[in-house]
């Protein structure tokens, strides 16, 4: 039976790692000694106790749960959209070693840049045999509209990442090129933004060298690309969206170098240029960071399938108005058949032998490498050779005779298809998982950008670990683990950092411009469903409240009128208007919280404002994203366990989360356009949802007053009419409280006038301050409020009711108006003006 792990010192977990590692270890060497980069953070592990590192793993998880670190698994449905995983322990390389590895790295890039541009160019490796036509026209990631294209900036291949191993003698061994949209830039920020906070005084005193000089370079690099406007170049970085597997990272990088987050709708193409679109017109774009995969890209020349790209955007860029990075088609080097070659590539572009050796492959495409592969299967892992081709790789050693055999019948018949690499024992690094040490495989990702007439390697890069001791397959899709690598320095190092303060709601916006149709859209509809949330859940907690109560008559009484009147609002069937069963009213008000496939349900709405906040993750500030996690977990619960105290108790809490952030956005976020379109959003759902409360208060008829002091705390308004009128509610009083009050931030009049500020502040053709049609709706909705006597109205209802509906229902006609007004001007995308 395994000890206990409270009871088993940092360091006889250490020993024990160290004696369980096979190969070549990272942090000890074969006679057992410490290698020197290890040995200042293994001396500062020996000074901690187990449970030391157990709270650093859990703040780990909860600053990545803070920031909404997250990546997606497709093929497991129980993790999708999972916390990023991160290892606590470094992955540390000495400074000798580095020098060595960003030398072979920025010789690596400078041959494939050749390569690539040979390709689509004058094609002399292929008419001269350096390498065999079958591995490039056979290559789905070959695209032949991208052939004759002179890029701007000169290259295909801007950003290029490579997956290194080390081999049995402790060398570093490429695996593979990633040339098309390379990933985990972002990541391995974020991972290094986790470890420092962790780790501080290690990182300080280990000199540890910084990222953000890296970064600083990719994007000034970046801006030098821009065929025009070098001045002011407008940089964006093109994501295919919430549901795309690494979107935490294009949010979180973008958010850092200061680019837009664009989707493929927020881009449109005129007159062979690329604009974005904006609220006040079309703004052009110099440079688009892609991260859709080329064949995406342009659905005109490419796939006609989807809607991720940009119809003409190969046009824009064949005319050399837009730089794109990586190119369209710079994906053909991306794979392992072409390394074989790449040594005699080596010595005949750049007259140089390989600084950095490949992994021994055999591509299948060639016949004499096809028998090899076919006698020794056993020694190999078989790869698909080319970007986009499916299935995991197989290792030889693994298979039965049936499965061999069928494997070898199925690369038979289209061996170009394969790749076959010679198995590796990957070298083995310490992780802190379940509360013990151990060694596990490990593959490091580094990244290459151009500077100038030279090359910048990120110093450091994407660790990854397998998620067993034995796993030989290392990727977060297989379930893998990160780890922030340090590469040490040999002196002091210059602290910089390119991070905007946490404290910031929303990136500021130098001019209004920056704010795309789609950005705007969601910022609208993420005001409105955080105000329905907000609504929904006052309403359910004043019926839980007296359902919960003690069962006094006035309580009673007030339950009695509130269930008919949810029933007006459509919150519970018809059938609770004529009868309620208690037990079957409990279940339908933990339906209202838990069930997320009703509609305008707690969970639904939920779902709403983490959906349009997700689209939002480059303008939104970690603690925006703390409230949103918060609200996740004060509403995560086994709803069929919950006792209706509990119930209320959560309700509470989502009450006060949300008025947190309203605090957010009016004391943190700049008043740019994405704020107003935001408040925009909330000022009208507030006051559609309120018409509504109101009309469901006196109609159908016969009126039932017990709902007013309910409607009134749900309103947060009854303490003010306690104060001001000492009296039980009267409808006529009530009324001009959440009607006419200019002087309640509740009221229906102050929405509206808060509306009209809006409203007169919209963009107009490029023209900020000119009134619209949106300016003249609202108007015309405080102008027939200001014409009305609700007292008045109030007293008539007994007597001739129907009028105070039909001034709900003219209300709620106006907002919904309102509503379609703003969404046909703004948000979609039919622009007319071009800056």
């Amino acid at each position: 039976m395994d000890p206990s792990p409270d009871s088993v010192s940092i360091a006889e977990m250490l020993t024990s790692a160290r004696a369980a590692g096979d190969g070549f270890h990272e942090v000890w060497r074969p006679d057992g000694a410490t290698r020197p980069a290890w040995g200042a953070f293994l001396e500062s592990l020996a000074r901690m106790q187990p449970v030391d590192l157990a709270q650093k793993r859990e703040a780990a998880n909860q600053l990545l749960r803070d920031h909404g670190a997250t990546y997606t698994i497709y093929n497991d449905q129980q993790a999708l959209s999972r916390l990023w995983q991160l290892d606590i322990f470094p992955h540390i390389i000495g400074p000798e070693e580095w020098r060595l590895l960003e030398a072979g790295l920025k010789q690596r890039s400078r041959l494939l840049r050749q390569v690539v541009n040979d390709l689509y160019g004058e094609q002399r490796l292929l008419k001269e045999g350096w390498i065999p036509p079958g591995l490039v026209f056979a290559n789905p990631g070959f695209l032949r509209a991208s052939h004759g294209i002179k890029p701007a900036g000169g290259s295909f291949l801007f950003h290029h990442a490579v997956d290194l191993a080390r081999g049995a003698d402790g060398r570093w061994i490429v695996l593979a090129d990633r040339t098309q949209a390379p990933s985990g830039k972002g990541y391995a920020l974020e991972n290094r933004i986790v470890l420092t906070s962790l780790f501080p005084d290690e990182f300080r005193d280990m000199n540890v060298q910084r990222l953000a000089s890296f970064f600083q370079m990719e994007r000034d690099s970046l801006r030098d690309l821009a065929p025009q406007h070098r001045g002011d170049p407008t940089v964006v970085l093109l994501t295919p969206g919430p549901l795309n597997e690494t979107y935490f990272e294009h949010a979180y990088k973008a958010r850092y170098l200061g680019f837009p987050l664009v989707e493929g709708a927020d881009l449109t193409v005129r007159g062979r240029k690329v604009f974005l679109k904006t609220l006040e017109g079309l703004r052009q774009v110099d440079v688009i960071v892609r991260r859709v995969d080329d064949t995406f890209c342009d659905p005109l020349e490419l796939r006609t399938d989807t809607w991720l790209g940009v119809p003409g955007l190969m046009e824009a860029w064949r005319a050399g108005t837009v730089a794109i990075v990586n190119g369209m088609g710079a994906g053909v080097v991306e794979t392992p058949a072409l390394l074989p070659f790449l040594p005699g590539l080596s010595r005949h572009l750049l007259g140089e032998d390989l600084k950095l050796a490949n992994a021994v492959t055999w591509w299948c495409g060639q016949p004499k490498e096809l028998k090899h592969v076919e006698k020794n299967l056993d020694r190999f892992v078989l790869k698909r050779a080319f970007v986009g081709g499916a299935g995991q790789p197989v290792f030889g050693a693994d298979l039965t005779e049936a499965e061999r055999e069928a494997l070898l019948a199925k690369v038979r018949m289209a061996p170009h298809e394969y790749a076959a690499q010679e198995v590796l024992s990957l070298s083995s690094a310490p992780v802190f998982d379940m509360g013990r040490i151990e060694s596990r495989p490990l593959v490091l990702r580094c990244y290459i950008v151009p500077c100038g007439n030279d090359f910048a390697v990120m110093p450091g890069g994407l660790t990854r670990v397998s998620p067993s001791r034995k796993g030989l397959v290392v990727s977060m899709q297989s379930g893998g683990v990160s780890k922030d690598t340090w590469v040490l320095a040999d002196g002091p190092v210059e602290q910089l950092t390119l991070l905007l303060s946490p404290t910031v709601a929303i990136r500021p916006e130098r001019q209004a411009g920056e704010v795309p149709s789609r950005v705007a859209d969601h910022f609208f509809w993420l005001g409105r469903y955080v105000e329905r949330l907000e609504d929904g859940v006052r309403v359910l907690r004043g019926v839980v409240q007296r359902f919960a109560g003690e069962g006094s008559e006035e309580q009673a009484r007030e339950l009695a009128a509130l269930v008919p009147w949810m029933v007006s609002l459509g919150r519970l069937p018809d059938r609770f208007g004529k009868k309620v069963v208690p037990g079957e009213l409990r279940g339908e008000l933990l339906a209202l919280l838990e069930n997320s496939r009703r509609e305008d349900s707690v969970r639904d709405l939920l779902n709403r404002v983490r959906y349009n906040a997700t689209a939002l993750r480059d303008r939104l500030s970690d603690d925006t994203w703390r409230l949103f996690n918060q609200l996740e977990r004060h509403t995560r619960s086994q709803a069929t366990r919950l006792k209706v105290p509990e119930v209320l108790e959560m309700l509470n809490a989502v009450v006060l989360d949300l008025a947190a952030f309203s605090g957010m956005e009016m004391e943190n976020m700049t008043r740019g356009h994405g704020w107003r379109f935001l408040d925009l959003g909330r000022r009208l759902e507030r006051a559609r949802g309120l018409v509504r409360l109101i009309h469901a208060t006196i109609h159908p008829s016969p009126r039932n007053d017990a709902v007013l002091g309910p409607l009134l705390e749900i309103c947060d308004s009854a303490m003010t009419y306690r104060r001001r009128y000492h009296a039980r509610p009267q409808l006529g009083p009530v009324l001009d409280l959440l009607i006419a009050d200019d002087s309640n931030p509740r009221s229906l009049i102050w929405q509206l006038y808060q509306l009209t500020r809006h409203a007169s502040q919209l963009p107009r053709d490029g023209m900020e301050g000119m009134t619209g049609s949106e300016k003249k709706q609202v108007d015309m909705m405080l102008s027939e409020l200001a014409g009305v006597d609700l007292t008045a109205l109030a007293g008539a209802e007994d007597r001739s009711p129907g009028l105070l509906v039909r001034l709900c229902t003219r209300l709620q006609a106006g907002l919904e108006s309102l509503s379609d007004t703003i969404s046909q001007h703004y948000f979609s995308h039919a622009l007319r003006r071009v800056s």
